[in-house]
């Protein structure tokens, strides 16, 4: 393949940029423009190793910036090609500069995830590990690096390739049924592809079963908070993120649009969201955030319903509780300083049969209570990552599902007494599924689609 380069550090101004080079001709094209200080030739240098000197201008010898330049021989680099990076001093216009120099002599721009799509195609890693690159990059939580860290080291794919090795055997045993019909194996054979079966169905479930917790890990959880005007959605905000975030004021509909934020608990990222207060009104603007405020709670994981604890329910406030009924959600009492904490629950909010919790979001009261009652609802405390095999991708979810029914349907088909080649063709579904995961088999469309999601210089 071409050599190809690009920039594999973020712009801006930093202590070191990052100009990334690979390719089977990478160092014939570094050479036009790299001078090192004791004029070692390349062939001379061993891979891993990083050699000081200059890169210059070929055009006029003008030095350009003082680097170290780290060195990678095929097979043994990121992209199993030889692969150099240039470490220079940071700053947009000079790693720039260095990056033109070498497409200037040779190289051509890489696309987006092109250095990580080379290291799937020659073999280094699967298409799963190559995703969990992305996953790494994107980590917003410990907890979530940890998990793309062990679907990097193959944690997943060896479930994987356990699995379809397992339902190869069981084609092989179809095979000899097809070509040996004389022979009159088939009802030993059905016996123990039946049983192949069902202890392939329960890896999948469980791999399947993995990807409630993987979501929570990946993906966090979106905590609404939704109520009238003036219930205190931004102060409790405010006091959530222990800093004054969003405005607050005595004047109702402050909060016209919404306000997301990120905290964590217990290594799970929330996405907390303070929404426009709900209530009638004629301003055209707020009328907009209080229906983005509605569809916000609808779709959110966890909504967090806020009331004055001073005031009687109105109808906004009993709508509010009707949009709760089912959905995932804790009610909060606010302003339990005005009233020494003396709170009168109505009938209504008691016959929901949520959580209520009383809190003073100025004075930060209660705010512990809300956080552990999150930790209970979604179980925090028991998702782990000590087995190692955690499904996170919506991509493979889907596969695994997809998989797992093909697996009941060939279990079904023999049940049933179907012929052996009708069975082969569920039985090869689940081999086809579970090969997309890892890229055994898949279209080139996907690969294109999941490697324009990195960026450039990976």
């Amino acid at each position: 393949m071409e050599a190809i380069a690009a920039i594999s550090t973020a712009p801006g101004v930093g202590g070191i940029g990052i100009i990334r080079m690979s390719g089977k001709d990478c160092f014939k094209v570094l050479e036009k423009f790299f001078i090192m200080k004791n004029d070692q030739k390349t062939e001379e240098i061993n891979g891993y190793r990083i050699k000081y000197g200059y890169i210059v201008n070929p055009k006029n010898k003008e030095k350009i910036d003082e680097v170290l330049v780290s060195y990678f021989k095929e097979p043994n680099s990121y992209t199993t090609e030889n692969m150099c990076e240039i470490n220079s001093h940071g700053g947009i216009v000079i790693t720039k500069k260095i990056l033109e120099i070498c497409l200037e002599n040779g190289a051509e721009l890489a696309e987006a995830g092109e250095f990580t799509k080379r290291a799937f195609l020659n073999g280094r890693i699967d298409l799963s590990q190559a995703e969990a690159i992305i996953d790494v990059i994107n980590s917003k939580t410990e907890k979530e690096s940890k998990a793309a860290i062990n679907q990097l080291e193959g944690f997943l794919s060896q479930e994987i390739r356990e699995i379809r090795e397992e339902i190869l055997s069981v084609l092989v045993d179809i095979a000899a049924i097809i070509d040996y019909p004389e022979y009159d194996i088939e009802e030993t054979s059905n016996k123990k592809i039946l049983e192949v079966l069902s202890s392939v169905k329960e890896k999948i479930e469980k791999l399947e079963k993995t990807f409630y917790n993987g979501k929570i890990i990946k993906e966090g959880i979106n905590v609404a908070i939704i109520g009238r005007p003036n219930a205190g959605k931004s102060s409790l905000l405010n006091a959530i993120l222990r800093e004054e975030r969003a405005i607050v004021t005595e004047y109702e509909g402050t909060t016209r649009d919404t306000i997301e934020e990120y905290i964590e608990i217990e290594g799970i990222p929330l996405k907390i969201i303070d929404t426009a207060g709900i209530r009638n009104t004629k301003d055209e603007v707020e009328k907009i955030g209080i229906e983005r405020a509605k569809d916000i709670g609808a779709k959110a994981d966890l909504v967090i319903a806020i009331f004055d604890s001073n005031k009687e329910l109105t109808k906004e406030d009993e709508e509010i509780l009707e949009f709760i009924k089912d959905k995932k959600s804790i009610i909060v009492l606010n302003k339990i300083d005005l009233n020494n904490g003396n709170v009168k629950e109505s009938k209504s909010i008691k016959e929901t049969n949520k959580k209520i919790i009383k809190i003073s979001a100025i004075k930060k009261k209660g705010i512990q209570e809300i956080y552990e009652e999150i930790i209970q609802m979604f179980n925090m405390k028991e998702i782990n990552l000590n087995d190692g095999v955690l499904v996170t991708n919506v991509r493979h979810k889907k596969l695994i599902g997809e998989a797992l029914e093909s697996a009941k349907k060939a279990i079904q088909t023999i049940e049933e007494n179907f012929p052996v080649d009708i069975v082969a063709i569920e039985i090869k579904e689940i081999l086809e599924n579970l090969g997309e995961i890892t890229g055994d088999n898949v279209s080139e469309n996907i690969i294109n689609e999941i490697f324009a999601k990195f960026c450039l210089g990976k």
